[in-house]
């Protein structure tokens, strides 16, 4: 099963809705009338009321009939649904989406990782260290990079992905304490790439999977929550090392198809430092390590 395909319009109106029918009317200012409501969130044409423009306007815009809409209008859209920045960002990008888009057939990512890459990885033991693609595929890890995630080594490797694994795996709500922000924040990083690239073969064919198998996913994805990544500590009870909490720092790798490296670490000294290096001296080593020499 793979999500419908729909056009830059569809994706802007399907934003709009989502955000629109989980923004209260009191939260924007307005005093609810006497009854009850039948629409959840703000009607139509409250929103338009409060963006300044027309009903009708506004109507075609969420029906992916608009997809003009001007700067202005986008703008004063985010501040009456009270959008955050990153949320406002990718309000923008849909819109921009939205006036350039031609359907066309989009090719699948490339899953190649360059040597440097998987010799980077090596470079930061013990600290774990993986290089994913843009939804998430597992592309090289070093041994402690996978292991962290306890199980995932269970799967083929073209099957490991961080998304797959939080939702599907078994051991994960084990691993993760924060289990329930954990995907959270995981489908709202997919709903932006959704955004700008719904009809990627490499996103649909996740999110159909995900859609179909786990009820969670399906239910956080039709709220369309995107964010922004942050920079957070993230902690694992972890079935071999215990508990242990760990500084993330992912960064984007240049030359590549949206790729990103994340690393994991901890101060030296400190216990979850141990544990660490515990893990990384049990796991799995990655593969033999890639030659430096030129052929």
């Amino acid at each position: 099963m793979a999500p419908e395909q729909h056009s830059g319009g569809d994706e802007l109106a399907r934003f709009l809705r989502a955000r629109r029918t989980q923004t209260s009317p009191r939260s924007a200012g307005l005093t609810p009338g006497p009854g009850v409501r039948r629409t959840p969130g703000l009607r139509r044409e409250e929103l338009a009321t409060l963006a300044g423009v027309s009903i009708d306007y506004y109507t075609r815009i969420e029906r992916g009939k608009e997809t003009h809409p001007s700067p202005a209008v986008v703008d004063a859209l985010a501040r009456a649904l009270q959008l955050d920045d990153a949320e406002h960002q990718h309000l923008h990008d849909l819109a921009v989406r939205a006036a350039r888009y031609a359907p066309q057939a989009a090719p699948a990512p490339s899953r190649t990782v360059r040597p440097h890459l998987k010799l980077l990885l090596e470079a930061v033991r013990p600290s774990p260290a993986y290089v994913v693609s843009r939804s998430m595929d597992v592309l090289a890890h070093n041994p402690g990079g996978l292991a962290l995630y306890a199980g995932i080594d269970d799967w083929p490797a073209t099957q490991r992905n961080l998304a797959r694994y939080l939702f599907l795996h078994p051991a994960a709500r084990d691993v993760f304490p924060d289990w329930d922000n954990q995907i959270r924040g995981c489908v709202a990083r997919l709903r932006a790439l959704a955004g700008t690239d719904p009809d990627g073969p490499d996103l649909t064919h996740l999110v159909g999977e995900l859609l179909l198998k786990s009820p969670a996913f399906a239910g956080l994805w039709e709220r369309y929550e995107v964010t922004g990544r942050k920079i957070a500590d993230k902690t694992f009870q972890h079935p071999q090392v215990g508990k242990i909490t760990l500084a993330f720092q992912g960064m984007a790798l240049e030359g590549t198809q949206g790729h990103r490296m994340g690393i994991y670490t901890a101060e030296p000294g400190t216990p979850d430092h141990d544990a660490m290096l515990l893990l990384d001296m049990t796991a799995t080593p990655a593969e033999p390590r890639p030659s430096t020499q030129h052929r």
